[in-house]
C-alpha cells in the first residue's frame, strides 16, 4: 500500500520562501513521475511542478522562475523549493506520485496548507 505524506506548508510573508517535501512509502519501486499541484479555494487543482525518473521537469507557467522541483529517487522523495512567494500562491498543495509499473497508478498526499500574506 503507496502511503505518500507532506511536509513544510505554513505561514510566511509575501516575499518570503517555504520548502516543501513528500515522500512515498510502502514500496521499493521508483516512481516515474513525482510533484505537486495546489489548490486555492473555489479554483481547480492546478499543476506547480512535477519532475520525472528521466528529471524531465515541468512547471505550471505562474512559476516563472521561482520554484524549483527535485527529487532523490532512492528514497521516492520530491521536494518543492518555492521563494518570491505571493499571497496568489496560496493554497493547499498537493503531492502527486505516478507508477508505471509495481503499484501502478496515481497516488496523493493529504495536502499541506500554504498561506502567504502581503
Amino acid at each position: 500500500q503507496v502511503q505518500v505524506v507532506e511536509s513544510g506548508g505554513g505561514l510566511v510573508q509575501a516575499g518570503g520562501s517555504l520548502r516543501l517535501s513528500c515522500s512515498a512509502s510502502g514500496t521499493l519501486i521508483g516512481a516515474k513521475t513525482m510533484g505537486w499541484y495546489r489548490q486555492a479555494p473555489g479554483k481547480q487543482r492546478e499543476l506547480v511542478a512535477s519532475v520525472t525518473n528521466f528529471d524531465t521537469t515541468n512547471y505550471g507557467s505562474f512559476v516563472e522562475g521561482r520554484f524549483s522541483v527535485s527529487r532523490v529517487y532512492s528514497k521516492n522523495t520530491v521536494y518543492l523549493q518555492m521563494h518570491s512567494l505571493k499571497p496568489d500562491d496560496s493554497g493547499v498543495y498537493y503531492c502527486h506520485v505516478r507508477f508505471e509499473v509495481g503499484p501502478r497508478g496515481d497516488y496523493w498526499g493529504q495536502g499541506t496548507q500554504v498561506a502567504v500574506s502581503s
